[in-house]
């Protein structure tokens, strides 16, 4: 089910995912391997599922809150925002946008700085404390995690994924 509203649009499908949400940009699984077999050798879909990871890229190129997945009693689903300017994210929407960068970073053999989240928010240099907050609430909820715990400097830290 598709249904469009003023500042979002909710996509749902029946059922609850093999995996967590958190992990729908760096794993997949089919639930039915043979037609998902069957569609890829009909050139109907792909080999990997990179979907999500697309959405993601996408909502960070056109500045939008990143996707937010929601798994039900009954159903999963998709909700994708219109564009909110990073003053008005709440914490967990930045939370949610510095996750899945983070993510993205990592499945492209790249590590998340302030200088990539940055980017991805489209803020300037003088907007480094900003990002770093949310940075910092994203490791407080654990979300993302120090790459090498012995960097004192915070201007060279870089960050992954909890479960890397």
């Amino acid at each position: 089910m598709i249904e469009i509203y003023d500042d979002r649009m909710e996509i749902s499908n029946p059922g609850k995912p093999f995996i967590s949400p958190d992990r729908f940009i760096d794993e997949y699984q089919s639930r039915n391997e043979r037609l998902a077999d069957l569609m890829r050798r009909l050139g109907i879909c792909e080999e990997k599922g990179s979907g999500v990871d697309k959405v993601v890229q996408a909502a960070a190129v056109f500045q939008l809150p990143a996707p937010d997945f929601r798994v039900g009693e009954k159903r999963t689903s998709a909700i994708l925002f219109s564009h909110k300017a990073f003053e008005d994210m709440d914490r967990n929407d930045r939370i949610r946008a510095t996750y899945q960068h983070c993510c993205l970073r990592y499945v492209m053999n790249e590590k998340m700085t302030n200088q990539s989240l940055r980017e991805r928010f489209n803020l300037s240099e003088k907007k480094a404390e900003a990002v770093s907050r949310a940075i910092r609430d994203s490791v407080e909820a654990g979300k993302i995690k120090l790459a090498d715990p012995e960097q004192a400097s915070l201007r060279y830290r870089s960050y992954l994924p909890f479960w890397a």
